[in-house]
Parts: C-alpha cells; structure tokens; sequence
C-alpha cells in the first residue's frame, strides 16, 4: 500500500480531515518511528508489531561472486519487523 493509498482509505473513515493534514498525521508517525530508532529505542505498536534494531556482525569470508574476490563487509545495524500474535493470527485466517 503507498503512503496515497493509505491517505485515501484514512480520509473515507476520517471525512472531516483534510488530505494535507492526514499526510501530516503519516509523516510524524514515520518521523516518530525513525528517530525512536535512531536513538536505539525499540518501537511496539500494541496489536500490531515492535520495530527494534539488530547488529549485524562484521564479516571477513564474503566474496564477490562477480571476480571471487575476497570482502570486508563491517558490522552493521538492521532494523527489524516482529508482528504481533494478533497480527500473525489476522493474516493467516
């Protein structure tokens, strides 16, 4: 779903907001999400799923499958997706 599609289906349940003001409302739980992970928070979404970041650990066996040659890939940090059993529970109905 792109960001206007969810503002389409945000304003038939919401007629009294103004497009601009439900795109707003997206872009500060986007902005709120982002900086709770840059700080190195954990964001949970209660029936929904937690967003947390994980390290990735440094890697000196990677290799180019293009000319075989050996890469250094530095450690590195991954954010993370867990649904929620509620979540998991609706989609595999």
């Amino acid at each position: 779903m792109s960001r206007n599609e969810l503002i389409k289906k945000l304003k038939e349940k919401n007629a009294q907001l103004k497009k601009s003001q439900l795109g707003s409302i997206i872009d500060i739980f986007s902005e709120s999400i982002t900086n709770a992970l840059v700080k190195g928070d954990n964001v949970e979404i209660r029936d929904f799923g937690r967003f947390y970041l994980k390290k990735i650990k440094e890697n000196f066996n990677s290799r180019n499958p293009k000319n075989n040659q050996l890469i250094y890939k530095p450690e590195r940090v991954r954010v993370k997706f867990k649904a929620s059993k509620k979540l998991n529970k609706f989609i595999n109905e």
